[in-house]
């Protein structure tokens, strides 16, 4: 069977990731295993949110267990279908809520990660500006016959943005940020670069001072850490407004909320999240998905998890005909079981292809051979964790680097005592591991 070739800087992309143990940002499609109905389900979020709608999931699972992925896979695939994504990872500088900005810091990280398709590395809030202007100076120009040196044509764009952003003052804060995208659009046809990056300096929240706000854009208020989650409902609604699907934020190592020492903290934080889950759950937001990733134990400890905030307990427990051995990923929380065993085969057979294609050498590691890595992987970690596909791919990587650059190196040598045999995998042998190995 001939493999698909991967361009070079996909395959360096990979390589290099998951040697380091980090999800990939790009080529996620060439390694993706298992997760199918975890997937259909945000899909199914997707189609809601193009649709008006608004959508929160927390994912959940261990260290290593696919969250990081699972949400990567999800934004790539949402930037190919036109939604602008966002994505932060939760620290103790950025938070939720916090007396020391740190809010305002998550929303700050959200801003510079916004994220399209022609700009899927971030940066993009002035390329979607540019984009809308460009667009709307093409419908007046069909519109009104008039020529591009033509100055009414500026005031004919002008008309064109205010019918836009007429519609969101009526939002909280929504007047205010008519005025910093006009403001934006002055600077934009006069070609003044100050008024230009005052505009996008304010949306991005980095205004210190109102006061410095109001000299330069003539505007009140800022984005602060109170008020940052109103300015993300404004964006989903301009998203859509300009021609995206919606706005998408991928929040992910939650836990740090959870490790927050002081309980008043941490309860405002818990207190966000509230609202934000009301908010889309309630359809007081348009256009809107939110990806929440953490641990189990940040959700469920009942002590300082999710559950210890009884709002967000009482909405997030399962109902009483939840489990009893049946699935169901309707619900807020989707929990990522762990990788089975052929799964983990598939995956690591995967490895193997893309490790020789970007090298450039004809792939040599048999699959009996992946069975007997696995098994040693069983017998040095315990089944229970090998199924944590961070550790074991990480390893593999490892083994695959260790056999390209040192020939003399055999399979077994390396592994770790087992006499592989050579020739093609038993089939039989195969199944009865993989048999031996569930869980």
């Amino acid at each position: 069977m001939n493999e698909v070739k991967i361009p070079k800087r996909l395959t360096t992309a990979l390589v290099n990731s998951l040697t380091a143990g980090v999800v990939p940002r790009v080529g996620l499609e060439h390694i993706a295993v298992g997760r199918r109905a975890e997937v259909d389900a945000i899909l199914k979020d997707l189609d809601n949110i193009a649709e008006g709608g608004a959508a929160f999931r927390f994912i959940t699972g261990r260290y290593g267990s696919g969250k990081s992925f699972l949400l990567q896979t999800i934004r790539n695939y949402a930037m190919d279908r036109d939604f602008v994504v966002a994505d932060a990872d939760l620290s103790p500088e950025r938070r939720l809520v916090g007396t020391k900005g740190q809010g305002l810091a998550t929303y700050r990280e959200l801003m510079t990660h916004l994220s399209t398709k022609t700009r899927p590395d971030g940066g993009a809030l002035e390329a979607m500006l540019q984009k809308w202007f460009a667009a709307l100076q093409q419908d007046a120009l069909r519109e009104t016959g008039l020529k591009p040196s033509d100055p009414a044509l500026n005031d004919a764009v002008e008309q064109r943005i205010f019918a836009v952003t007429a519609e969101m003052q009526n939002l909280v804060h929504g007047f205010d940020f008519a005025k910093v995208l006009a403001a934006y659009w002055n600077g934009y046809k006069l070609a003044d670069d100050d008024r230009k990056q005052a505009a996008l300096r304010w949306l991005r929240g980095e205004y210190p001072t109102k006061t410095e706000a109001k000299k330069e854009l003539q505007v009140g208020v800022i984005v602060d850490d109170e008020n940052w989650y109103d300015y993300v409902k404004l964006w989903s609604e301009f998203a859509a407004r300009i021609g995206y699907r919606g706005l998408l934020l991928f929040i992910d190592e939650a836990v740090n909320l959870y490790k927050i020492s002081n309980s008043v903290s941490r309860q405002s934080n818990y207190e966000k999240l509230l609202t934000m889950f009301n908010d889309t759950m309630q359809g007081k937001a348009e256009h809107l998905g939110i990806f929440v990733g953490g641990t189990p134990q940040f959700v469920e400890d009942e002590r300082r998890g999710l559950f210890s905030y009884e709002a967000l307990r009482s909405r997030l427990m399962e109902g009483r005909y939840a489990g009893k051995g049946f699935v169901n990923y309707s619900g807020p929380i989707l929990r990522l079981e762990m990788l089975s065993p052929e799964e983990i085969l598939l995956l690591l057979q995967k490895l193997v292809n893309i490790h020789a294609q970007h090298f450039g050498y004809a792939p040599s590691v048999a699959q009996q051979e992946i069975v007997y890595f696995m098994e040693a992987a069983v017998g040095r970690l315990g089944a229970d964790e090998l199924l944590t596909p961070r550790e074991v791919i990480r390893d593999f990587m490892n083994l695959l680097h260790t056999l390209r650059q040192n020939p003399e190196a055999s399979f077994e040598r390396l592994v770790g005592g087992h006499q592989v045999k050579p020739a093609e995998a038993d089939p039989d042998e195969i199944d009865g591991f993989l048999a031996e190995f569930e869980l």
